[in-house]
């Protein structure tokens, strides 16, 4: 019998997205009081950047922005109206995953970053799979077998 199809896999990964309609996000043009603002309003560590064509561009996080703050703006938060996120040292990006992606491969790149940026075959940012709704998916379903066990 033949593995699933590169289809079928596409469609597992995607019962997991979050669509970009859902997602907080920053835009590359945005400056770090932006960001910092539209993080906290958000209430996440980290945040997608595209840029104005939708495309991922990185991930910025809580950390890379404290550090922006004293390195570039010398402690003065007033000062975060005059850089741009993109000026931003980033510690690292989270890699993202194509909509072709294997539920294998798309396991491994989650259990390394708390979230993986989905992007369709133009490169167009289309949305966010969490780790802990993968997480939660594979409880659901060992609940299910457990009961059914018994």
């Amino acid at each position: 019998m033949a593995g699933p199809s590169k289809r079928s896999e596409a469609m597992n990964i995607l019962f997991f997205l979050t669509p970009k309609s859902m997602c907080a996000y920053l835009e590359d043009k945005s400056t770090l009081r932006q960001a910092l603002e539209r993080m906290e309003v958000a209430g996440y560590a980290a945040l997608p950047i595209l840029n104005e064509k939708g495309e991922y561009c990185g991930t910025l996080t809580e950390g890379d922005m404290l550090w922006a703050v004293k390195n570039l703006c010398g402690m003065d938060l007033r000062q975060t109206e005059n850089h741009r996120i993109m000026e931003i040292a980033r510690r690292r990006d989270n890699v993202p995953v194509s909509v072709t992606t294997s539920m294998q491969d798309l396991i491994n790149r989650a259990s390394e970053q708390n979230f993986v940026p989905v992007i369709d075959d133009r490169n167009v940012f289309i949305g966010i799979i969490t780790r802990s709704e993968i997480i939660k998916y594979f409880i659901k379903k060992q609940i299910e077998i457990a009961e059914k066990q018994i």
